[in-house]
């Protein structure tokens, strides 16, 4: 829809619930406000940065293909069409993520940036960003990580070539280099079996991997996620899901292991100008892949004070208990398909039981 004419007034327009992010999470939410009864655009909105929809699958690199995806799960009520697992991601998911919008008749907005979110002295929420103004009763966060890629920092100056997973684009460009891989993660699994067929590489972690034998059963998943909840309820630091559930038997993983790129080494202390260094030993390498996981992108609700004081912001399934009035979905436990689907749903139960029941479903 065109931001010029809804939202651009100088006046705030006046909704129910606005959600921020049309990724997995938000579309979700968005699926259940429809489906309790919320009025598109009257009674709620979606708030989408990106030109077109996606979410981060439209950012991933070309050459992330279906069938080395780290798993996916169904949008509610609307099922994933069959892929070439040839296909790139990038393609496909969107492209599903723009039918399920239309089939749902999703009122989402884009491009627009949100830039801040505030209280207002009558109890509602200011949303505000480069497309103008909107009044909320209540928020869902759906902004996710992709757009705070996360760089550590390592003393030391490296001259060749660096760059994070978010702007790694395939394997095409380092034929015939060594490349330092930093991360334990199914990023650097993915990155490693592709580079490993072209290039030289050398795969370097802060902790030693974590491998996971057996299938990923319910019971695991509920386990996995049974650990990061309680983080969240401690207001501390997320960490992600698949940090947790260690590096199972994924396509990718078989792939790097056929091609010997699994031998780990440990942490490096300082980058050099010509590679990476240990002590007195140093290994040369002619690019660095950093694939070290990404932040919540979270700093828009700076003003609503959500964060406790471990540096987390503290839920109450996905409500945050400082702010009764905002859910976060894609946050912590829910950073997974299958997550953010459950939590759309259960921020949208939230929702409902705070300011009541629509005065008439829209269908």
């Amino acid at each position: 829809m065109c931001v010029t004419v809804y939202g651009a007034t100088s006046e705030p327009v006046e909704v129910d619930v606005v959600v921020i992010g049309a990724g997995q999470a938000g579309l979700s939410a968005a699926y259940h406000l429809r489906r309790r009864g919320f009025a598109p655009y009257r009674g709620f909105v979606v708030l989408d940065a990106d030109d077109a929809p996606g979410g981060a699958w439209a950012h991933r690199s070309p050459s992330l293909r279906m069938a080395t995806v780290h798993g996916f799960h169904d949008l509610p009520d609307f099922e994933l069409p069959a892929a070439d697992p040839a296909a790139p991601a990038r393609e496909v998911v969107p492209g599903y993520f723009a039918a399920y919008e239309a089939k749902h008749a999703l009122p989402v907005v884009r491009p627009v940036k949100v830039r801040a979110v505030r209280p207002l002295p009558d109890g509602r929420l200011l949303v505000e960003s480069d497309a103008g103004r909107w009044s909320a009763r209540a928020l869902i966060n759906a902004t996710g990580t992709w757009s705070r890629p996360f760089l550590p920092h390592y003393p030391g100056h490296f001259a060749g070539r660096q760059l994070h997973y978010a702007d790694y684009r395939g394997p095409e460009g380092f034929a015939g280099q060594r490349v330092a891989v930093v991360g334990g993660g199914a990023s650097a699994i993915q990155v490693l079996s592709e580079l490993a067929e072209v290039a030289q590489t050398l795969w370097v972690t802060r902790r030693p991997p974590v491998y996971h034998e057996g299938p990923f059963t319910p019971e695991f998943g509920r386990a996995v996620v049974a650990q990061v909840e309680e983080r969240v309820r401690l207001g501390l630091p997320v960490r992600s899901v698949v940090s947790v559930t260690g590096l199972g038997p994924s396509v990718a993983y078989r792939r790097a292991q056929e091609l010997g790129a699994l031998e780990r080494r440990p942490m490096f202390d300082r980058l050099t100008e010509h590679g990476v260094a240990w002590g007195e030993g140093e290994e040369r390498v002619d690019a660095i892949v950093w694939a070290t996981g990404f932040r919540p992108e979270v700093t828009h609700l700076a003003a609503l004070g959500l964060r406790s004081p471990g540096g987390g912001i503290r839920l109450d399934g996905t409500q945050a208990a400082a702010d009764p009035r905002v859910h976060l979905v894609g946050y912590g436990p829910s950073a997974s398909t299958i997550g953010a689907n459950r939590a759309g749903r259960a921020a949208v139960n939230g929702i409902v039981k705070l300011l009541g029941e629509p005065a008439m479903a829209v269908r």
